[in-house]
C-alpha cells in the first residue's frame, strides 16, 4: 500500500468517526431533572448548599432568631448551637438538628422554623454571550437560563447542554425539553463542530 493510499484510508476513517460522533443522539433528560425544580418538589427535596441564605425563628427567643448563611464549610453558625452542619441536608433535617442542639441543655422543647430567603446562584458558561454566575429563581427552565446568559453564540450547539448537578454528576440534556435548573447547577453550552 502506498503512502498516498494509506493517507486516504486514514482520512476516510477519521471522516467516518466525525460523522458518527456528530450524529449522536441525546436521550431524554433523567426524570429527576424534570420534576425537582418545580416549586413543590423543590421545597420538599431541596438540599442546602454553600451560599444559601436562611431565616431561622426560635419561638420565644428573639436573640436566637435571625438571618444566616451556609458558610464555605457547609455550616451555619448559631448562638448556643455553635456550627451546625447544613450542606446536603433538607430543611426538615437541618431544623431537627438545630432543635436537637438547642434542646441539649439550653431550651426545653424548642419550637423552630427555617425558611430559605435566597437560594445559591447557578452558573452557565460555554457558547453563550454572557456566561457567569446568576441569581436563581424558582422554576427556572434551561431555556430561560440560556436567555439570562444572553442567548447562544453563533458557534453554539443548540441541541444539548451539559448540566453538572450535585449528587447527579454531569448529564447531557436536550435543550428542547422542559428541564428545570436548580440552585448550584453548572450549565455548559458546547461548541458545534461545523
Amino acid at each position: 500500500m502506498s503512502l498516498v493510499s494509506a493517507f486516504k484510508c486514514c482520512v476516510a476513517a477519521m471522516a467516518g468517526l466525525l460523522v458518527s460522533a456528530c450524529g449522536e443522539t441525546i436521550g431524554p433528560a433523567p426524570a429527576s431533572f424534570m420534576t425537582e425544580g418545580t416549586p413543590s418538589a423543590l421545597g420538599a427535596s431541596y438540599r442546602l448548599g454553600i451560599g444559601d441564605k436562611l431565616k431561622i425563628n426560635v419561638f420565644g427567643e428573639e436573640s436566637l432568631s435571625g438571618a444566616v448563611e451556609v458558610n464555605a464549610a457547609g455550616q451555619v453558625a448559631l448562638p448556643l448551637a455553635g456550627e451546625v452542619p447544613a450542606q446536603g441536608k433538607t430543611l426538615t433535617q437541618f431544623r431537627e438538628t438545630v432543635a436537637q442542639r438547642l434542646a441539649d441543655g439550653y431550651l426545653k422543647n424548642p419550637k423552630i422554623t427555617v425558611e430559605i430567603t435566597n437560594y445559591r446562584p447557578f452558573y452557565i458558561h460555554g457558547e453563550v454571550k454572557s456566561g457567569g454566575e446568576f441569581a436563581y429563581k424558582t422554576g427556572l427552565k434551561l431555556r430561560d437560563a440560556i436567555a439570562i446568559a444572553g442567548g447562544y453564540t453563533y458557534r453554539a450547539d443548540q441541541t444539548y447542554a451539559i448540566v453538572t448537578r450535585e449528587g447527579a454528576g454531569e448529564v447531557r440534556i436536550p435543550t428542547n425539553g422542559t428541564v428545570t435548573i436548580l440552585p448550584g447547577d453548572n450549565v455548559r453550552i458546547p461548541e458545534r463542530f461545523f
